[in-house]
């Protein structure tokens, strides 16, 4: 299997988390490690994977919430969970959340790499790189890549968290998006102080775009926002 597939593995127990690590990184896969649910969530945002291993019983957000958020805002990249629990129920759970397998441990390294291989084919995954796209919003081009926001002569450079949130709320447009999965998201947390936070971003997006009246963020009331273009 190519190099350049890219993994996240989030796995609270240390020597677990190291041994898969291992396995994978032998096998040829770029691993990133992360700890609990929240952790593996912000990676997620902030990189690019081609499959996701997720154990289920963490810290913060167990798997299966994980998984849920990671489905609202990726429904093709395929997921895995890793995890002793082996009744019915909880496998069907697994996959309610969108899962595309579940494998129990002990598991044989063989077979854990061949499902790993199998799910990578079904998904047709290409070694190519792939480019940010742009997006579109009234009068404005964003490239989420270089952090660029223009219409016209207009420019603006973007940070790094501003760019983020604009690119979750450009994949939703014309969607509520809920405030604490863009906290979770982009910070990695949901407290009450990164909620203002988020609130400060918002306004100063709101400013950016405010040349195009028929772009607009909405803020619904006790949800989230939403991101409102022609």
């Amino acid at each position: 299997m190519s190099s350049s597939i890219k993994i996240l593995l989030v796995e609270d127990d240390p020597s677990l988390g190291f041994v898969v690590q291992d396995i994978l990184s032998v096998a040829g896969y770029k691993v990133h490690l992360s700890r609990d649910g929240k952790e593996g969530l912000k990676q997620f945002n902030s990189h690019s994977y081609d499959l996701c291993i997720l154990d289920v019983m963490m810290p913060k957000k167990d798997g299966f919430e994980l998984a849920k958020d990671i489905r609202k805002v990726n429904k093709e990249v395929p997921i895995v969970f890793l995890t002793a629990k082996s009744l019915t129920e909880d496998k069907v759970e697994g996959f309610r959340s969108g899962g595309d397998d579940y494998i129990t441990k002990p598991f044989s390294n063989e077979e854990f790499l061949l499902r790993l291989e199998a799910i990578l084919r079904r998904n047709k995954l290409t070694t190519e790189e792939e480019s940010s796209p742009l997006f579109e919003i009234g009068s404005y081009t964003f490239n989420p890549e270089n952090y660029e926001l223009s219409s016209g002569a207009y420019l603006k450079v973007l940070t790094k968290k501003e760019a983020s949130i604009l690119k979750i709320l450009c994949e939703h447009r014309n969607q509520v998006i809920e405030r604490e999965l863009i906290t979770n998201l982009v910070w990695g947390d949901d407290s009450y102080f990164v909620g203002r936070s988020l609130d400060v971003f918002i306004t100063k997006l709101r400013k950016y775009l405010k040349q195009d009246e028929a772009v607009s963020i909405k803020n619904v009331h006790g949800v989230g926002f939403k991101l409102e273009s022609i």
